[in-house]
């Protein structure tokens, strides 16, 4: 009995570990030589924690029945910003305090938009998303800058360095920020609050919760992950480019929902979006040593997520049955 409740409760979970598992085994039957090496999970190790960590930040979103697609572009700017202080003043810190303070500045912007003037999170991040990205390139006259002297200051060493010689230390940095988002999401008031919001608003501030302060501070939230994010990206390449953060859109949202976070708010797990995460991570590269050719990429994308959600809305369906 006690097993049978275990395995109801946490079913999204094991499901999603079960797919990570099936696809490496598939990728190892199919390409050995790739994904029996060490070689393959140290590159992961140094890609996918960007990925991972956006979709943290998406899942509490998410899960409170709000929607951030502007943060490719607030990637963007608070990039840019980095890399203009850095190259001003030589202090890749300060640089790193400027690029935060942006990326929540523009996630302000987004909550204000949503809680202050009512406009549908969607529709909101959509005009930001080219707001952004559009201030992001006038300030750079549409041109990248090289950083390249940063991999000769201490805080690249420690944000996006090797530990000894072999694991990257981003990967580190994104297994602390999950540890944190799971803590938040399941053991604060602040994830209560904003799993109650996104079940049922209206009863969230029936019971007392500031709905929209935890609104606010949500779209900060996202856009601080956001700037972090694009600060370890221009570590790790030394550069700055006007296209920074596109093709992530569906990298992250695939995560989210592979993750079994639910599209409609009120329910999503920190462990479940990690996992997706390392799924989407892995696929490329699976499914290219596997001898096929990247177009085939977006086609097992969409293969495993439509099979991944309708597997969990069966579950759910049966659940309430």
């Amino acid at each position: 009995m006690q097993a049978a409740t275990i395995l109801r409760r946490y079913s999204i979970q094991i499901g999603v570990t079960c797919i990570l598992l099936a696809l490496l085994a598939l990728f190892m039957v199919l390409s050995p030589k790739t994904f029996l090496a060490s070689r393959i999970y140290i590159s992961f190790l140094s890609t996918i924690p960007f990925t991972t960590l956006l979709a943290v930040g998406l899942t509490f979103c998410i899960v409170s029945g709000e929607m951030d697609i502007s943060f490719p572009a607030v990637m963007a700017l608070s990039g840019l910003i980095f890399a203009m202080v850095f190259k001003a003043t030589g202090s890749p810190l300060l640089g790193l305090i400027a690029c935060l303070a942006t990326g929540m500045v523009a996630g302000l912007g987004n909550g204000v938009l949503v809680v202050g003037f009512g406009v549908p999170s969607i529709i909101a991040t959509i005009g930001t998303q080219f707001l952004w990205r559009g201030l992001a390139v006038v300030l750079a006259d549409g041109l990248a800058r090289n950083i390249v002297d940063v991999r000769d200051t201490w805080i690249h060493s420690v944000f996006v360095g090797r530990l000894w010689d072999v694991i990257p230390a981003q990967a580190i940095w994104c297994l602390l920020l999950c540890v944190a988002a799971w803590l938040i999401l399941n053991r604060h008031v602040y994830g209560d609050s904003l799993l109650f919001i996104g079940d049922n608003i209206r009863t969230a501030r029936m019971t007392g919760v500031s709905v929209s302060r935890e609104r606010i501070l949500l779209f900060a939230g996202m856009g601080l992950i956001s700037a972090f994010v694009s600060f370890l990206i221009c570590l790790e390449m030394a550069n700055w480019w006007p296209t920074m953060g596109e093709g992530y859109m569906l990298l992250v949202f695939a995560s989210v929902f592979i993750g079994g976070t639910s599209v409609f708010g009120g329910k999503g797990t920190i462990y479940g979006t990690a996992i997706g995460s390392i799924i989407i991570g892995i696929i490329e590269a699976g499914v290219i040593s596997s001898g096929l050719s990247g177009f085939w990429t977006r086609l097992v994308y969409g293969m495993i997520i439509v099979i991944s959600v309708s597997i969990y809305a069966l579950t759910l369906k049966t659940r309430r049955e």
